[in-house]
């Protein structure tokens, strides 16, 4: 990978001392990996959440509206300097009423760094170059807003480095990007877009719509005006998000597959073939460039091969010759007689996916690629097949890669289809390039699901993964042209539409933004959603999986609708979860809300997380690149001020800490004086954090004593304190003559010497966010620099300087903090050159400085839970 020339992100060294644990994986092949918040939480404008129980955010609305009137002063002001040369008098009045009464700063462009946007020299240029667009919960029903901002001329100079603060009563967060230096990923393939999945269930919905309903929903899934999706995914056979079980061929022993459907007459009839034709057609028409270089790319999965060619499963009668049903799987993988190259029902599972791709060829849809099997570990009580990492190298080895070569060999296979934790272990496996699979395998696709029964950790989990898993590419010289695709995210139980709580909903939007900003910087090549539309309840699901999608099909809120139920004929789950609240408020109400009622009249709810995607989708192009960017700390006080935590004060800001949460990862960022990087070492020496769940639930978790298996760090873990209890007990010892300390584990059955709380490196560089952007944390040597912290009580924070030469201190993190950005070249797209999305999970607003390779673009503030894209030229 090259390494970018700015020394914030130069490649971590491997020679100093002793190397903490990974640091050898990324030059030797050797194996060595041994909620948000619910609306009631804010703070005052100061930041103050001592109680760690938050208040509403009301000093922001008023903030605002200062803003708002003083911009319009500001502007004249700024009018007055550009053609006055005696400006003394108007500055000092704007230092006076602006910068020490308004916490938030104004959004201010300056032309003479606008990285290059504009090579004529003319301001107008300059300023038309720059667009920020933003949506906020404080305005929910203004999406994709543009943001007023002032645009300098070229004789104003940006704020000095020693000024970036620049006298407001909140510090300013830093975010560098280097547009300047090529992409950590410049060798990949380039980013190939965002798209969700055409299942049956999306079809019945979408076909539920009227005529102008349907013509608006594809517009907002793969216009131009709306996401601009260019990928997608379907199923081979049923799915979960199927009426009911079903496959192309039940004939059993029919291993040549005689009778196959080669109309595929189920998908027909469904409309999920008239609506993959659909989106093809508008993407075509919305981005013909793109269409010529990359066109509509649907990726086709199976969850279950025909029953009679599954082994038998718990629930089938003892001595029968196959599964009864398509639901369910056998151990270790469903296939009935195995996936040796002698296997019947293997070489006949092969033959039906390229019967399946010919068939949607003749309807006129090319599929990108495959996977061999839909979640492979998990043998789901819904349509389902299990694989273990040997016995999908056997079928991709003795059977699919074979076929699919000679039969479609244009169509990509992408391994794998499941979640974070144990990709890495199956691409050390299959990628081999001694094992037979490895030829056949074009990428990887990867789930964002945390495995368990808790949601909440959805998204939230397995980023380290990411980078170890680009680093192993890398380590494995396995071709640059492989693809990693994060193939299916939702969230489940039910919608937000039916849910009722706006917080929940915007909670979830976020969490979308969050993973896809994390998975680009990884070097991951696109996102696809689950389901493209679905009903008001989050279905039709034949084994009640309800789950969330951008946007909802409710036509009987369409204008005119007659005689149209709340649930149609495909929905046979009622209401699992209570009643839909959306169906009780008025279109005002939920216009209000962010449901805007001019898609409502067309019987569509277009949900918080749609507008969250678009930030990335609508400007982040097939063929963008993610390049270098990172939110670092406030200067220039260093601890005395942060983001969050203003000067002279102590207690930590952001508002609830919604990651305080058992399974959620332990990281270092830059510091920013949140609740996510407040830590209490509590009586019982335990390192704990407070906060709230999406619900409202009070959360408390502790750091655990021993890195995660699959995830190699620790986590948070329940603070139990029984024998048996996972959590770790702390002790903080001084350092001599040094003004850091050790933390020693003191349960541990290592040697005390040897039990310290690292810093440890992630693999990948760090990719775009650079060795600083989440690294992990585990327990090795005490004398090593890596083991080395400042741990200051008065704030709850813990950091560390071993990162200082690539940038300054890291904090101890819950998961990732408040402020993130992400930023790409999209140069090669046609459209803007540039584009950097700023994303903020606070509570609070937080002001920022915008650099580019180390010179200020623009100075602006982002609103308590809000999103912002930056593009220009």
């Amino acid at each position: 990978m090259t390494t970018p020339s700015n020394p914030g992100y130069e490649t971590i060294p491997s020679h100093e001392g002793e190397e903490p644990l990974e640091l050898s994986r990324q030059s030797s092949s050797d194996n060595g990996d041994n909620d948000n918040n619910n609306g009631s939480s804010s703070s005052s404008s100061n930041g103050i959440n001592n109680s760690r129980s938050g208040r509403k955010n009301l000093g922001h609305i008023a903030a605002m509206c200062a803003s708002a009137t003083l911009l319009l002063l500001l502007a004249f002001l700024g009018g007055r300097k550009s053609s006055s040369s005696s400006s003394t008098a108007s500055e000092k009045l704007q230092d006076e009423l602006l910068y020490k009464t308004v916490p938030n700063r104004l959004c201010e462009i300056y032309a003479t760094n606008a990285a290059n946007a504009a090579n004529s020299g003319n301001t107008d240029d300059h300023q038309n170059a720059v667009r920020i667009i933003q949506t906020s919960l404080g305005e929910p029903s203004k999406q994709w807003a543009e943001v007023a901002c002032i645009h300098h001329p070229s004789s104003s100079p940006p704020p000095s480095s020693h000024n970036e603060n620049g006298g407001y009563a909140r510090p300013s967060a830093i975010i560098n990007v280097d547009f300047d230096n090529k992409s950590p990923f410049e060798e990949r393939e380039p980013i190939l877009g965002f798209g969700g999945a055409f299942t049956e269930a999306a079809a019945l919905n979408f076909w539920s719509l009227n005529d102008a309903g349907r013509d608006v929903a594809m517009e907002l899934l793969f216009g131009r005006g709306g996401l601009g999706y260019s990928l997608g995914r379907t199923h081979i056979n049923s799915c979960d998000f199927s009426v009911e079980s079903y496959s192309f061929d039940d004939t059993d022993g029919d291993f040549n597959l005689t009778n196959f459907d080669a109309n595929v007459q189920h998908d027909l009839d469904s409309g999920m073939v008239d609506m993959m034709l659909f989106a093809i057609r508008i993407a075509k028409e919305s981005f013909p460039k793109e269409a010529a270089e990359y066109g509509m790319r649907i990726v086709a999965s199976p969850w279950s091969p025909p029953a009679w060619m599954k082994a038998p499963t718990w629930e089938d009668e003892e001595g029968a010759l196959h599964a009864e049903k398509m639901t369910g799987s056998a151990l270790p993988t469903c296939i009935r007689d195995g996936v040796g190259s002698n296997s019947k029902y293997a070489k006949s599972w092969a033959l039906f996916f390229s019967k399946f791709i010919s068939a949607y060829a003749n309807h006129g849809i090319d599929f990108y690629g495959v996977t061999p099997q839909n979640e492979p570990e998990f043998p789901a009580p819904w349509d389902a097949c299990a694989y273990d990492p040997a016995s999908e190298g056997d079928f991709i080895a003795n059977h699919l890669g074979p076929t699919l070569a000679k039969s479609h060999p244009d169509t990509k296979i992408l391994m794998f289809d499941h979640n974070k934790d144990h990709v890495v272990q199956w691409a050390r496996m299959l990628l081999d390039s001694d094992h037979p699979a490895s030829k056949y395998i074009d990428g990887s696709a990867i789930h964002w699901y945390a495995g368990g029964m808790d949601r909440l950790l959805d998204g939230a989990q397995g980023n380290p993964n990411m980078h170890r898993m680009v680093s192993e590419l890398d380590v494995m010289n396995v071709d640059k042209s492989h693809i990693l695709l994060g193939s299916e995210a939702c969230h489940c139980p039910s919608t937000g539409y039916a849910g009722g709580d706006l917080n929940i909903a915007w909670a979830r939007a976020t969490r979308n933004a969050h993973t896809i900003l994390a998975d680009l910087a990884a070097g991951s090549n696109g996102f696809i959603e689950w389901n493209l539309i679905l009903d008001s309840v989050g279905g039709p699901n034949h084994l009640g999986n309800m789950c969330d999608s951008p946007i909802l099909a409710v036509p009987h809120r369409a204008l005119g609708a007659v005689d149209i139920p709340d649930q149609l004929f495909f929905e046979h789950a009622g209401h699992p979860f209570g009643e839909v609240h959306g169906d009780h408020k008025t279109r005002e109400e939920l216009n209000s809300e962010g449901f805007p009622a001019k898609f409502l009249d067309l019987g569509i709810a277009v949900q918080p997380m749609y507008y969250y995607v678009g930030h990335i989708t609508r400007f982040v192009r097939p063929g963008s690149r993610a390049v270098h960017a990172l939110v670092d700390e406030s200067s220039p006080d260093g601890p005395k001020s942060r983001t969050f935590r203003p000067q002279e004060q102590d207690v930590p800001g952001g508002g609830i800490n919604d990651l305080a949460r058992n399974g959620i990862e332990a990281t270092l960022w830059p510091c920013e004086g949140s609740t996510r990087q407040e830590w209490l070492l509590n009586e019982e020496k335990q390192l704990q954090v407070f906060g709230h769940d999406w619900l409202g639930v009070p959360t408390t978790s502790c750091l655990g004593k021993v890195a995660d298996k699959d995830m190699g760090g620790l986590m948070l873990t329940t603070c139990d304190m029984t024998e048996s209890g996972s959590s770790g007990l702390f002790e903080v010892v001084p350092i001599p003559e040094e003004h850091r300390v050790n933390i020693v584990l003191k349960n541990s059955k290592v040697d005390s010497k040897k039990s310290c709380l690292v810093a440890q490196p992630l693999m990948n560089n760090g990719g775009a966010y650079g060795p600083r952007g989440g690294a992990q944390v585990n327990i090795g040597s005490c004398g090593h620099s890596w083991a080395e912290w400042i741990f200051d009580p008065s704030t709850g924070e813990i950091y560390s300087t071993v990162f200082d030469k690539f940038g300054g201190e890291v904090c101890l993190t819950t998961g990732w903090p408040f402020l993130q950005v992400g930023a790409f070249d999209t140069s090669a797209t046609g459209e803007k050159a540039k584009a950097a999305v700023i994303l903020n999970e606070a509570g609070e607003s937080a002001n920022y400085v915008f650099k580019n390779n180390g010179k200020t673009l623009l100075t602006g503030s982002i609103p308590p839970h809000s999103i912002q894209t930056i593009s220009f030229d």
